[in-house]
């Protein structure tokens, strides 16, 4: 051992010169292996500097933008201290030649047409340019950068035609030109050639017409095409790859609905909703293993679905509203699952006829069910209670019967419980206080009656309360007023009486009270307007332009499941979003309060119908939002305002049959709103002709007060602040302040 190892050391210290080859040629490359090594681990370590080229193109990219929020004000600052790659916003760089690969300006608020320098960028990987403004033409010159693998222009406000030239990028892996509104022409016949690596292809929200491209049916690297809300017309065609996501959603396009045995094995999402789809529900569409989300909602689906149609327990929503489905509700959807299951069943407006099948009421996963606008009967069934994970139940527009049944209260996070426009009857059970997650409770247009329970009180997120057209009586309770979070109420057209609370007006958020069509007696209570925000305003502007008094405004409820990774379930009620009192058709009587005619937020107020006295007061010009306003049919009296001609939005106003003097010059504007003033026989009304004509009363306005009271009435009551007229041997009493339209006529 130890002359190997002195043989070691001889052999080191004195090297012949036959052994000088093999430390050349072994040991010194070894060092310069090393040497590399320490030189590349340094340079890693170092911050690249951008190339010249690169860093003249992006300057002069960002010279013809605007930044409002100077989200690239580092641009300046990093071309100053010498273009360190790593300070240049959205930017990313090759370690080995300093060329920009990746160009990342999403959601920086920029704007401006795209400079062709950008085009210059010759190592270019991936260009987001998403959620920005920019506009004007896609550059032809994008086609010029042939190592693009990701384009996504969406969000922007771009226009014209897809260039040709991109149809050079053969390397693109992802394409995304969705939401730019004014992107039109039709798809190009090349989309589906040009690429062989194309995995994504999202063109979504422009206006593409034509057809379809053939091409698109057979592109085999495709998984994610979006083409929804275009033009898009002519048959469809199935598709012959292993999709994973398809949209076709909001065109034209006509057929019936494909199998797509391609991807029986892959499709997650189909969406064909909102096109012009026809025939039957094919029973192929249930073999798809992997489908998690179907719409096919507003299409022309008809017949009857097969009992053998049933969906895996993978599918999460299923949709097929809008459509005219026909017979029973189909008793089994979708396999049952432990783990998971359908979480929205949507077969409203259809034809579907029957009782509601009690397998439905085993989906135990269901969070979203709508059965509404269909022609079901029969009772609810008592074992809804089941369905513990319910948010949302909408069984409107029926001919459902019988009570709600109380085993309602086990769905116990309800957020939104709709069932009105059927027949339903029996009252509203004490119990419902159970469901304090409700944010809508809608039982309108069915022949429920009683009181409201002092327990609803409970109920304390309620919303959105819809009660009218039923046959409730009482007075309104204290229970209401605990609602601390009403926007809308309406309990039109029941027999509530009594007089109203004092608490009326003191809901913050209030932007709908309609009590018409009711008894409610005595006074509008004198409280405090300025407790609600939509009714004070501060944004009402004397000058907003006039649009449709009831417009839609969705009220949004977010729910809690995750339908896929970037999904969230909704569900969306529209909503009146016109600001107003109602009043009318009561029994009230009085002089209406001041503080009512404040309320510039206030879009409409209808106070006809009722036995209302007193003047208008002169600050009705500080609402100016209003854009109609009925006062007919009381015992009003005095000069009309003149400031209400002042008021820019008003379209609808009614001042009839009150009783009202003095002249109505026609330099207010006051034409516009013809019969406004008939029936006060003392105004006069300035024509261009005649001057001021007087409106004559009718013989016999709608009803009599004591048929009002559906009873006798003591003539004093006919005799407050009354006057007598002697005009051809006929004494009349008229305006006094309790009448509605009463002329009491007695011969002499």
């Amino acid at each position: 051992m130890e002359e190997r190892r002195v043989l070691g050391l001889q052999i080191c210290k004195n090297p012949s010169l036959s052994q000088m080859p093999f430390l050349f040629f072994v040991i010194i490359p070894l060092l310069f292996s090393l040497t590399l090594h320490s030189a590349f681990s340094a340079a890693s370590t170092q911050t690249h500097f951008l190339h010249p080229k690169d860093r003249s193109s992006l300057l002069l990219f960002k010279s013809q933008l605007q930044d409002p929020n100077q989200s690239l004000s580092s641009w300046d600052s990093a071309a100053a201290a010498g273009s360190q790659c790593s300070n240049w916003t959205g930017i990313a760089c090759s370690n080995r030649t300093s060329r920009v690969t990746s160009l990342n300006l999403s959601r920086l608020n920029l704007s401006g047409p795209i400079h062709s320098s950008l085009c210059k960028l010759s190592s270019l990987e991936t260009l987001i340019l998403s959620h920005n403004s920019f506009y004007g033409s896609i550059p032809p010159c994008l086609g010029n950068l042939l190592n693009l693998r990701t384009v996504d222009l969406g969000y922007n406000l771009f226009s014209g035609v897809v260039p040709s030239t991109l149809a050079r990028l053969s390397k693109l892996t992802e394409l995304s030109l969705n939401r730019n509104n004014d992107l039109n022409g039709t798809i190009p016949s090349w989309i589906g050639n040009f690429s062989v690596k194309l995995e994504k292809l999202d063109l979504g929200l422009n206006s593409f017409g034509g057809e379809i491209p053939e091409s698109l049916y057979y592109l085999r690297s495709l998984q994610y095409l979006d083409l929804s809300h275009n033009n898009l017309g002519g048959n469809l065609g199935d598709f012959h790859q292993s999709l994973i996501y398809l949209s076709l959603e909001s065109n034209s396009l006509s057929g019936t609905l494909p199998c797509l045995f391609a991807s029986v094995e892959s499709i997650s999402v189909l969406n064909l909703a909102n096109n012009s789809i026809v025939g039957g529900m094919p029973t192929c569409i249930s073999s798809l293993r992997e489908l998690r989300q179907l719409n096919l909602s507003s299409n022309g689906l008809r017949y009857e679905i097969s009992p053998t149609l049933i969906f895996s327990d993978k599918l999460v929503v299923l949709d097929l509203s809008f459509n005219s489905l026909s017979g029973r509700l189909p008793s089994k959807i979708a396999l049952p699952s432990d783990k998971s299951g359908l979480l929205l069943l949507d077969l409203s407006h259809n034809q579907f006829s029957g009782d509601i099948p009690l397998p439905i009421m085993e989906l135990k996963s269901l969070q979203v069910l709508f059965l509404s606008h269909n022609l079901l009967t029969g009772e609810i069934p008592a074992r809804i209670g089941n369905l513990t994970y319910l948010q949302v139940i909408d069984l409107s527009h029926n001919s459902l019967s019988g009570s709600i049944p109380l085993t309602i209260v086990g769905c116990f996070q309800l957020l939104a419980l709709i069932l009105g426009n059927n027949n339903l009857s029996g009252e509203i059970q004490p119990e419902l206080d159970a469901l304090d997650s409700l944010k809508i409770l809608d039982i309108s247009n069915n022949g429920i009656s009683g009181d409201i329970p002092l327990t609803l009180a409970g109920c304390k997120s309620l919303e959105v309360v819809d009660f009218s057209h039923n046959n409730l009586s009482g007075a309104l309770n204290d229970a209401i007023d605990k609602w601390l979070n009403l926007r809308f109420i309406s309990l039109a057209h029941n027999k509530f009486t009594g007089a109203l609370p004092t608490w009326l007006f003191s809901f913050e958020a209030i932007q709908t009270l309609d009590l018409s069509g009711n008894k409610f007696s005595g006074y509008i209570p004198d409280g405090n307007f300025n407790i609600s925000l939509r009714f004070n305003d501060s944004n009402s502007s004397r000058t907003t332009p006039a649009r449709p008094l009831f417009t839609s405004e969705i009220l949004q409820i977010e729910l809690s499941a995750v339908v896929s990774d970037i999904n969230q379930l909704s569900f969306s009620y529209d909503l009146s979003s016109a600001v107003g009192i109602d009043l009318s058709d009561n029994l009230l009587l009085g002089e209406i309060p001041v503080g009512v005619f404040g309320l510039n937020g206030l879009e409409y107020l209808n106070l006809s119908y009722n036995f209302l006295d007193g003047q208008i007061p002169m600050i009705l010009d500080k609402m100016w939002s209003l854009r109609t306003l009925d006062l007919s049919h009381n015992s009003l009296s005095g000069q009309i305002p003149e400031n209400i001609s002042n008021l820019g939005n008003l379209t609808d106003l009614n001042l009839s049959y009150n009783c009202f003097s003095g002249v109505v010059p026609r330099r207010q504007g006051y034409w516009k709103f013809p019969g406004a003033f008939s029936g006060n026989p003392d105004l006069c009304v300035e024509s261009p002709s005649n001057g001021c004509q007087t409106k004559s009363l009718p013989a016999l306005p709608r009803k009599t007060f004591e048929e009002e009271l559906d009873g006798p009435i003591s003539l004093w009551v006919f005799c407050l602040s009354a006057f007598v007229s002697f005009y051809f041997g006929v004494i009349t009493l008229f305006c006094s302040a309790p009448i509605r339209n009463y002329i009491l006529q007695t011969k002499v």
